[in-house]
């Protein structure tokens, strides 16, 4: 009889270390989110299916480089003048990818589960941006990247999505599950400068 896999979080041996440290340091909140579906889509922004996608997502893909949107069921980010990431908290991978998939077919376009693909680490608290700044070299100052700015980048060594949830204050990473480790131990160690410095 074959047994049911189980999804495991890539952060899961990390959780207790972050928790404490969020309740070490004051003004900040550094925990591993709970996973999502993700869908890379491609798709013609210029054409008629980037309407029937965005109708069917209730909101619209963002035109404007290194910016997201929200969903009903979550996000989608900017990633390329005709790509795009779309999570779902919702939908199965499966069921996201499918939907999107047969909309974006039917106009040129494809849409693939990369579900698996990355993990996200919530940084927020009034000493995330100092925090992130130790080893981002992004300006990440509300007037440089207010909320509903994301971008590329790398945090340490380790590239990330990273995205503004908030003014200044409030921050996702999306990492690569194989550097998401590395990611929370740079975390944990850079956050000590912060404990030294209150």
């Amino acid at each position: 009889m074959a047994h049911r896999l189980r999804a495991t979080h890539p952060l899961e041996d990390w959780k207790h270390a972050l928790a404490a440290l969020t309740w070490s340091i004051d003004g900040l909140v550094v925990k591993p989110e709970e996973l999502v579906s993700a869908v890379d889509l491609r798709i013609d922004p210029a054409g008629p299916g980037s309407a029937v996608v965005e109708h069917a997502l209730g909101s619209a893909l963002p035109a404007k480089p290194n910016t997201w949107n929200s969903t009903r069921e979550g996000q989608i980010v900017w990633l390329g003048p005709d790509e795009w990431l779309v999570t779902s908290k919702v939908f199965q991978p499966h069921e996201l990818e499918g939907s999107l998939a047969r909309l974006a077919a039917a106009h040129g376009g494809a849409a693939v589960d990369v579900s698996a693909q990355r993990t996200a680490i919530r940084v927020s608290g009034g000493q995330a941006r100092e925090l992130l700044s130790f080893g981002c070299s992004l300006d990440l100052r509300p007037a440089a990247f207010p909320k509903g700015s994301s971008a590329q980048t790398s945090i340490g060594q380790a590239g990330v999505l990273i995205l503004a949830l908030g003014v200044g204050d409030d921050f996702r990473l999306f990492v690569r599950p194989s550097f998401a480790g590395y990611l929370a131990d740079w975390l944990l160690d850079a956050a000590e400068e912060l404990r030294t410095t209150k």
